[in-house]
C-alpha cells in the first residue's frame, strides 16, 4: 500500500515553462474583450474554441467544473461509425462517422486512440440472425473503405479463444468488425491544450454567476473562481453556450421565459477487474435497437450502457442500483457469470446525452447537434457525439460565420480554409515513444519500467519525454503512485503545472484513471492533494 511517506517532497512551486497562475489568467480574462467567449468545457465547447482560435479569433473558454468533468469523460470511450445506424438506413451518416473516426485515430491523435476488434455474438432466438449481421458488418466495413479489414463471420470456438469469458451456449456465430477506442478525458485535455497553443485563454473551475448585457445583447459573463472565491467578468462580442445538460439553465439567464430546447438521456457504465485477457470487445444485441458493450479498457472491463430519459438535476446524475442490475443482466447474455461478480466492480459512472426536444424513445432519438439563438444574441449549442467532435467544432464555427451582422467581425480566417487534419499535441507513434523511454533512461539509476513507458506513450505521446525528464531530475517523481499501477508521481506534478489540475479528482479521475481502476486509496488521494498544495 502506498503511504504518505512515499509522496515526493516536491513542494507546490510550478516548474519552469508551466501554465500561468489562476490569478494571472483571471486578470487576462477580465482586462481583454474577446471575440468569442465559450461557456462550457466539454468536448463540444473545447472543439469550438480550438477551431475558433485556429481561425485567428480572440477566444476565451471557461467551465464551472473541470475540463471534460461531466459527460465528456463519462462516455463509452469509443470512436465509432455507429453500426446501429445502418438499421435506420443512415448510410451517409455512418460513412461520415467512419471518416472522422479514422482521421482522429490515424492522423489527428494516433497516440490517444487505438484500433479495437468487436465481436457481435449471434445466439439462438436472438433479435438478429447470422446472415443479417454478417451482411451488416460487411456493409459497415465497406463504408470505411475496408480500412479495418472486412467484416465477416467467425466460429464460436475461435471467438472464445480471444474472449475466454464469452458464453458459448446456443451461440450460432460471431460477426466481426473494427472500430476505435480512446481515453475520452485525455483526448479532451489534449484538445484544450491545442486550443491554448492556438491562442485561446482557458480557465476551469470558474462558474458563470450571470451574463453581461449591452443594449439588450449578451456581451460577456460574470464569473466566480471556485478555487479562490474571487469574482471577475469577461467581455466578448459573442457568447457561445456549450454547457451540455445545463444549456437551458444558461439560456434562462439570457431569457427567463426561454422554452426548453433539449431533453436528457442517462447512460450508465460499470468498470470491473478482468478475470482473463480480452483480445476483442463484445457488442451484444439486446433488442432490435439496443446493443450492450463489454470493452477491454485501461486493463479493466467496461460494461454499458443504459439509455433512459433523465429529468433531474444534471449535477446529481449517478448510477443507481437499478442501473447496475440492468447492466449486469444485459451483459449476462454473452458473458460468463464469474466475470460479472459484483465483487469485481471498481467504479461506476453516468453521463447525460443531450438530445433534441420532443417525444419518443430516447434510444431511437438522433444524436444530432442542436443550435439555437436567444433573444439576447447568445448562441446555444448542444448534442452530437464524441466521434465527430472535430466536425462539430467546424460546423459551429460555420454557423457563427454566417450570423447576420457578423458579430465576430470579418478579419479572421474562415474555418473552411483551416487544415483538415491538424494533429493534437504529442502526436507520435506510441510504440516508438515507449521504446525511446525504455532506452533513453538516466545513465546512473534504474531505467523506466516497461508498463510505465507504455502507459505514458499511450496517454501523452511525445509529451511523455517531458514527464520522463522530470522523473530523471527528481528520482522521487519516478516512483509509482500506487504499487499496482504504472502511473508515477511525475504525472501528478505534470498535471498540476501543465494540465490545469486543481483538485485530487482532476488528477485521479481525469488526468489519470486511478479512481476508475479502484486505486485512488485514501493515502494516494492525500498524497495528490499534498502535491497540489491543497
Amino acid at each position: 500500500m502506498t503511504t504518505l511517506q512515499s509522496v515526493p517532497a516536491l513542494g507546490t512551486h510550478p516548474a519552469s515553462g508551466s501554465l500561468p497562475s489562476r490569478a494571472e489568467t483571471r486578470d487576462r480574462l477580465s482586462k481583454a474583450t474577446y471575440d468569442l467567449l465559450v461557456i462550457g468545457g466539454g468536448i463540444l465547447g473545447i472543439s469550438t474554441a480550438w477551431h475558433a482560435a485556429q481561425s485567428g479569433l480572440r477566444v476565451a473558454l471557461v467551465d464551472a467544473g473541470d475540463f471534460a468533468g461531466a459527460t465528456s469523460s463519462a462516455s463509452s470511450k469509443l470512436l465509432h461509425g455507429g453500426l446501429r445506424y445502418l438499421q435506420t438506413g443512415a448510410v451517409k451518416l455512418v460513412a461520415e462517422n467512419h471518416f472522422e473516426r479514422r482521421a482522429v485515430s490515424r492522423q489527428v491523435a494516433p497516440h490517444l486512440a487505438n484500433p479495437l476488434t468487436f465481436y457481435l455474438p449471434v445466439y439462438k432466438g436472438g433479435p438478429h440472425g447470422a446472415a443479417k449481421l454478417g451482411a451488416g458488418v460487411f456493409a459497415y466495413s465497406a463504408l470505411s473503405a475496408f480500412g479495418d479489414g472486412v467484416g465477416h463471420l467467425l466460429s464460436p470456438a475461435k471467438a472464445a479463444q480471444d474472449v475466454p469469458e464469452l458464453r458459448t451456449d446456443n451461440l450460432k456465430a460471431v460477426a466481426v468488425y473494427g472500430d476505435d477506442q480512446m481515453n475520452d478525458a485525455r483526448m479532451a485535455l489534449m484538445t484544450v491544450r491545442a486550443a491554448v497553443e492556438a491562442g485561446a485563454t482557458v480557465l476551469n473551475h470558474a462558474e458563470v454567476t450571470g451574463l453581461r448585457f449591452t443594449r439588450g445583447r449578451v456581451t460577456g459573463a460574470e464569473l466566480k473562481d471556485r478555487t479562490s472565491g474571487d469574482e471577475f467578468g469577461v467581455s466578448a462580442r459573442l457568447v457561445l453556450n456549450a454547457t451540455g445538460p445545463w444549456v437551458d439553465h444558461l439560456r434562462r439567464m439570457e431569457d427567463p421565459n426561454a422554452a426548453p430546447s433539449i431533453r436528457l438521456s442517462k447512460g450508465a457504465h460499470l468498470v470491473l477487474k478482468r478475470t482473463s485477457p480480452w483480445k476483442a470487445a463484445l457488442a451484444t444485441p439486446i433488442d432490435k435497437y439496443r446493443i450492450t458493450f463489454a470493452l477491454p479498457w485501461e486493463d479493466m472491463l467496461l460494461l454499458g450502457t443504459t439509455d433512459e430519459e433523465y429529468e433531474g438535476d444534471p449535477g446529481q446524475v449517478e448510477v443507481t442500483e437499478k442501473d447496475t442490475a440492468q447492466i449486469l443482466d444485459e451483459a449476462a447474455f454473452s458473458i460468463r457469470d464469474q466475470q460479472l461478480s459484483r465483487d469485481l466492480i471498481t467504479y461506476s459512472f453516468a453521463g447525460l446525452r443531450v438530445l433534441p426536444g420532443g417525444p419518443g424513445d430516447t434510444s431511437k432519438a438522433k444524436r444530432e447537434t442542436v443550435v439555437t439563438e436567444g433573444r439576447g444574441g447568445m448562441l446555444s449549442v448542444a448534442g452530437g457525439k464524441w466521434t465527430t467532435f472535430r466536425h462539430i467544432g467546424r460546423t459551429v464555427m460555420k454557423k457563427l460565420e454566417q450570423l447576420p451582422g457578423h458579430p465576430l467581425g470579418e478579419d479572421y480566417e474562415s474555418v473552411s480554409t483551416l487544415p483538415k487534419r491538424l494533429p493534437l499535441p504529442g502526436i507520435a507513434n506510441p510504440n516508438a515513444v515507449a521504446h525511446r523511454l525504455l532506452v533513453d533512461g538516466p545513465a546512473p539509476g534504474p531505467r523506466m519500467a516497461a508498463d510505465t513507458a507504455k502507459h505514458l506513450a499511450t496517454h501523452y505521446g511525445s509529451l511523455s519525454f517531458d514527464i520522463a525528464r522530470m522523473a530523471n531530475e527528481n528520482p522521487e517523481l519516478a516512483r509509482r503512485i500506487h504499487p499496482d499501477a504504472p502511473e508515477i508521481w511525475a504525472q501528478v506534478a505534470y498535471a498540476r503545472d501543465h494540465e490545469w489540475a486543481e483538485t485530487a479528482d482532476d488528477v485521479l479521475r481525469r488526468r489519470t484513471t486511478l479512481t476508475i481502476r479502484g486505486l485512488a486509496t485514501d493515502e494516494v488521494r492525500a498524497g495528490v492533494e499534498k502535491m497540489l498544495g491543497k
